[in-house]
């Protein structure tokens, strides 16, 4: 059983968007006993300059300024640490994730707090935790040679150390609905097993 939910929903369409359905039955499935909503529709302020300045200072040396600079990018990652199963729902938009979706990993992506540096590499400091992805395209094929979005994203799981990933997809809906909605049940089925 999940106990925190943390959904995050990157499609710009809110009626209608494939990916939303597929997280809604994902998280009926799932029935956490608490679930934090952060639906990216309207976007996210993208990291500028005064983010990247404010980040690099240690949090006690901080001023007022820069501590209000990582507000939202602290509050991201708060989500991101309470939770134990993480849920993303996107569409692929020209064969990669959306923009605000991007946004959001810059936020959460901070050295010393979701990962730090080691001598051996990037080292991910959210173990313990699930991701379940929630696909949905209009041609591009999940895993295929066009499809940056997926390998991205497990990559930036890993990355943060959530290494337990799992994939619904339901791609290539313009081009065969039904097989579509099949693979998406499919992989439903196999996340309840």
């Amino acid at each position: 059983m999940t106990e925190t939910l943390l959904r995050i929903d990157a499609s710009a369409r809110i009626d209608g968007s494939v990916s939303r359905v597929l997280a809604d039955t994902i998280a009926d499935k799932l029935a956490p006993a608490k679930t934090i909503h952060r639906d990216l529709a309207n976007g996210l302020p993208h990291i500028d300059t005064a983010w990247i300045g404010a980040n690099g200072v240690q949090a006690s040396e901080r001023s007022a300024e820069q501590r209000a600079a990582l507000t939202l990018s602290d509050t991201l990652v708060a989500e991101l640490q309470e939770a134990d199963t993480l849920l993303i729902s996107l569409p692929i938009y020209n064969f990669g994730v959306p923009s605000t979706l991007k946004a959001w990993i810059d936020h959460v992506a901070r050295a010393g707090i979701t990962f730090r540096y080691s001598e051996n590499g990037p080292v991910g400091l959210l173990e313990g935790k699930r991701a379940i992805i929630a696909i949905a395209s209009g041609g591009t094929e999940v895993d295929s040679a066009i499809d940056f979005a997926t390998p991205y994203l497990r990559h930036v799981m890993g990355f943060i150390g959530i290494t337990d990933v799992e994939i619904v997809r339901s791609d290539r809906l313009m081009v065969d609905a039904a097989a579509s909605q099949a693979r998406a049940e499919d992989d439903i089925r196999r996340l309840a097993a």
